[in-house]
């Protein structure tokens, strides 16, 4: 019996220029966030809150915890001034695998306008200024 391929099951250009960039953006975010935990565990930079004290801030919800008097730590995009703490180098992970969507939007809107599919350009336009704006916290309510 001869196979048969089904073209709707076939990757569009920017299907697969989508999946190679989350794929290799997902490894870098992941190798990221492994060495910085090393870096953490093992004591190789300081950590801002001690390890033999953290568990004591457990119980606090996330406005007690932030505004706790000990600690002033900024909410939102805040940790980048920390980053030199081990304890915030590991937001550096979280925050490239939280930015792979943007980046993998991006990327396709050349191929989508070299096809001339406008309407997908502008989608995918569109996502990214809605996921941009949102990780920006210039629309937060509430914390």
């Amino acid at each position: 019996m001869e196979e048969k391929s089904n073209p709707s099951l076939q990757a569009t250009p920017e299907q697969a220029l989508y999946a190679r960039i989350l794929e290799k953006s997902m490894l870098l975010g992941l190798f990221i966030l492994l060495v910085t935990f090393v870096i953490y565990i093992f004591g190789i930079m300081k950590p801002y809150i001690p390890l033999d004290k953290i568990s004591g801030y457990w119980h606090l919800n996330v406005h007690d915890y932030l505004n706790h008097p000990d600690l002033h730590i900024k909410a939102g995009w805040g940790w980048l001034g920390m980053i030199g703490y081990g304890d915030f180098l590991n937001f550096v992970g979280v925050a490239i695998l939280a930015g792979v969507t943007i980046l993998c939007y991006i990327s396709i809107i050349p191929t989508l306008l070299r096809k001339n599919d406008k309407l997908y350009a502008v989608l995918a336009a569109l996502e990214v200024i809605i996921l941009t704006t949102a990780a920006s916290g210039i629309l937060a309510v509430g914390h």
